[in-house]
């Protein structure tokens, strides 16, 4: 049986589609299941454009299941909700980000970490719990169950927070697992200043931290001052103001996707400093032992984030007036966006208007 012609997958939704490694995006009419007893229906707004869905549409990591619906920072209006579902209603603002299924019964799941349950399934180019694939945000209509739902706060335009649920959870997972949150006055450095990148500046000046922003990028200084914040800015391919600044650092964020070295990026640590990588490069990253052995240093990784901290980080950006800074864009600009994206040619996030609510 085709996998969109289940008997339950009644919905015909109209989204946006690549068929193959080209990656080319088109037109997409396809099924969704009825609302089940779980689930919320929700009209898609906006969807946010990230760099995963660019892997996936050009199966990158080899795992691509075409057609493929990507978009994982999805925001709408809840417009059905089902008879065991509580805690929304029909009209709620809420957002979907990158999780739409786990086991529920692992230890990661019953302690809210269920990002980490090994059998995850994201919210597209996943396997639902009724053996369907799931297609993404890039369409007009999703259903989702209700544990993999947040709210978006009243104050934060519905456009310009689509990126929170995954560029902004994302950054703040390894925030919070650092203790930045809650105790400010910290030296905090952010590497790459794109997508993830210009949030995390956000957020760690919001928590009261001294942020230093590491690029190799020269012409990256003033926007990241001006615009954004930052104390401090480091071209990392200057080796006198890389040396300037070793042992400066609590903390560095890596939100970098390209192959690049965590040797210099370590020497900026103080001693038992905390390197957490959330960018994702497609081969090996060279780490050298030195650096950590000589100072103390930790590297970690961090997945997204759990729906209880996907739902902080929302009510956190809402109490803050924390949003990303988004380009939006039209459904047929997509590849235009994509090709853009291959580039870093965007400040800092394309966002799509699903719903065609803004002048464009």
């Amino acid at each position: 049986m085709a996998l969109e012609s289940r008997p339950s997958h009644t919905q015909t939704v109209a989204g946006w589609a690549a068929h193959d490694s080209s990656g080319k995006i088109v037109p997409f009419i396809f099924k969704r299941r009825e609302t089940g007893v779980n689930d919320v229906s929700i009209k898609v707004m906006y969807c946010g454009i990230c760099h995963t869905d660019l892997h996936f549409v050009n199966n990158d990591w080899g795992i691509t299941m075409y057609p493929v619906v990507p978009g994982h920072e999805i925001t709408g209006v809840i417009t059905k909700v089902g008879s065991n579902v509580k805690n929304f209603k029909v009209g709620d603002r809420v957002g979907v980000g990158c999780l739409a299924a786990s086991c529920l019964e692992c230890e990661f799941c019953k302690n809210s970490q269920e990002n980490y349950c090994d059998q995850i399934q994201f919210t597209y180019n996943g396997i639902f719990w009724d053996g369907t694939v799931t297609y993404g945000g890039y369409s007009d209509m999703l259903v989702a169950d209700h544990r993999y739902v947040v709210r978006v706060p009243d104050n934060l335009p519905m456009d310009a927070a689509a990126p929170l649920l995954c560029a902004g959870v994302t950054v703040f997972s390894p925030m919070k697992d650092c203790q930045l949150v809650e105790s400010p006055g910290k030296k905090v450095g952010v590497v790459g200043l794109g997508g993830l990148g210009h949030v995390a500046v956000k957020m760690a000046k919001a928590f009261g931290h001294h942020v230093t922003v590491i690029s190799t990028s020269p012409s990256k200084e003033t926007e990241a001052k001006q615009r954004l914040g930052a104390d401090s800015f480091i071209v990392s391919t200057d080796d006198e103001q890389m040396q300037r600044g070793k042992r400066t650092l609590d903390v560095v964020l890596d939100t970098v996707s390209a192959q690049h070295s965590l040797g210099p990026i370590l020497e900026l640590l103080k001693v038992n400093g905390t390197l957490a990588l959330v960018g994702a490069p497609d081969r090996p990253i060279e780490l050298p032992s030195f650096p950590l052995i000589f100072g103390k240093r930790s590297v970690k990784g961090s997945m997204t984030g759990s729906m209880k901290e996907t739902q902080e980080m929302m009510d956190v950006c809402g109490k803050h007036n924390i949003t990303c800074d988004v380009e939006l864009i039209k459904p047929d600009q997509i590849n235009q966006a994509f090709d853009r994206l291959a580039r870093n040619d965007v400040r800092y996030r394309f966002v799509i208007d699903i719903a065609g609510n803004s002048k464009l």
